[in-house]
């Protein structure tokens, strides 16, 4: 907590370049550290009790995010609604409410179409969890944009999280943690590949959390370098073999979609067009593709699995 507290003190006197070697020189040291347990934790492809599978002898479950960071990522939210439409995928975008201003008319162009959206914290600021007084004060604008935005899913920016905390929130499922990623800041993974309920105390109450379990792309494709999606491939194919949720989170403002938009922190969108043709392909009636609010309605009234 104080590291993170220091880094994001620090962050604003940084130029962007120098955050990013920074991190790139971090990731390379860590990355032969954690080789037994990422992209792969086999600890985490264990079915929660009592588990009686997806809907309609499903496989597995692909669920689709994006995290739209800043105000030039909500200006590529089109194409790359474009890019799912023509493959036959759909997903949940997650806008910050107070970093920049958020369209209403894409708010209901994306709902209009059948996609979902989701809030993304408050300002991105990384001080959301900084304190409890803080967190409340946050917590009370962050339910007032999930009600006048409809929305029903909520990820903390940078995937900070506090799962005890979130209970203040007015949501039904959270989705700021992941199975195994030991690159976050806050690295510490809920080690499952299945969703899991988060009971409040002394309550009936709770909220569902959906772990992201490929690979996030920036992690991937900026820090990484990589120049192809066989990690992303590879982390598929073994979810699907547990029978777990692929479940991706992508920012369309590290993608680039025009050679003009090309730049040191972006990735073409070829990347994840290809990812979504790989499922298509190789799983071709083997997966429930389905929008998060959708899975956290099955899992809390259809799956019968308790956690």
């Amino acid at each position: 907590m104080l590291t993170r507290q220091l880094y994001y003190l620090l962050k604003p006197l940084m130029p962007r370049r120098l955050q990013l070697l920074l991190r790139r020189r971090r990731l390379q040291l860590q990355r032969q550290r954690h080789a037994h347990h990422w992209p792969i934790d086999p600890r985490a492809g264990k079915a929660p009790a009592g588990w009686r599978g997806w809907p309609e002898a499903r496989q597995f479950a692909v669920v689709l995010t994006h995290d739209v960071e800043t105000a030039q990522g909500q200006e590529k939210c089109g194409q790359l609604v474009e890019l799912e439409q023509q493959l036959g995928f759909c997903s949940s975008f997650n806008f910050v409410p107070e970093r920049y201003d958020v369209s209403p008319a894409l708010r209901a162009h994306l709902a209009q179409c059948g996609f979902e959206v989701g809030v993304h914290g408050l300002n991105h600021d990384g001080k959301l969890y900084g304190n409890w007084p803080r967190f409340q004060q946050r917590a009370a604008r962050i339910n007032q944009y999930l009600k006048d935005w409809g929305a029903v899913g909520f990820r903390s920016p940078a995937m900070h999280h506090n799962l005890a905390w979130l209970h203040a929130l007015d949501i039904a499922y959270d989705a700021s943690t992941f199975d195994t990623d030991p690159f976050e800041a806050q690295p510490d993974g809920m080690g499952t590949i299945f969703p899991f309920r988060v009971q409040a105390p002394a309550s009936a109450s709770g909220y569902v959390e959906l772990p992201y379990t490929l690979p996030q792309d920036f992690t991937l494709f900026v820090l990484m370098g990589e120049r192809d999606i066989g990690i992303w491939q590879q982390k598929v194919d073994w979810v699907a073999a547990q029978g777990g949720m692929v479940l991706v989170n992508t920012h369309p403002d590290y993608m680039w979609f025009h050679r003009h938009e090309q730049g040191h922190e972006t990735y073409p969108s070829q990347f994840y067009a290809e990812l979504l043709r790989y499922l298509r392909q190789r799983y071709a009636g083997q997966y429930w593709h389905v929008l998060p609010r959708d899975l956290t309605r099955f899992w809390l009234a259809e799956s019968g699995v308790e956690r």
